[in-house]
């Protein structure tokens, strides 16, 4: 492994994902990417509920840039997760404009030449993936590197 491709959501999952990936990162002196994968309306939802937090509270969010929100997210959680660790890694947020998710995570990760993809999957019956789609699965299925699956 040279550089592996992080997939990161706030679940609790994903920060376990990340501790495991940059201990096997640092372990054979490889880099990481941090993926932050964000729907465009959900974001944009989410802004107009913060803001409405932010007048009733008298405080102020950051960023209504989505890509670098995305981007300060992964870097809140490697200084949490990858702290202690010699490991670099880049922070990356990829906004998600109606193409699946997985096909998004597969360019990225070809993009930055990573020959190894981390990602938090969901326990589904194989009826509830053949019928709704499974982010891991389209992953596994159509990334030419190794694909390592991390399930609660």
């Amino acid at each position: 492994m040279d550089r592996a491709l992080v997939v990161v959501d706030s679940a609790d999952g994903a920060r376990r994902l990340v501790r495991e990936a940059g201990s096997l990162a640092a372990g054979v002196d490889a880099s990481l990417v941090l993926l932050v994968t964000m729907d465009k309306d959900e974001y944009e939802a989410d802004l107009e509920t913060m803001s409405t937090i932010a007048d009733v509270e008298g405080t102020s969010y950051p960023s209504t840039d989505i890509n670098e929100s995305g981007r300060q997210f992964a870097r809140d959680i490697a200084r949490e997760e990858l702290d202690g660790l010699e490991v670099e890694y880049e922070p990356l947020c990829v906004v998600l404009d109606g193409e699946p998710e997985a096909q998004r995570i597969v360019a990225s990760a070809t993009e930055h030449d990573c020959d190894h993809i981390f990602i938090a999957g969901r326990q589904r019956s194989p009826t509830g993936k053949a019928i709704f789609g499974d982010t891991a699965q389209g992953v596994i299925l159509n990334f030419d590197g190794i694909v390592s699956v991390v399930t609660d």
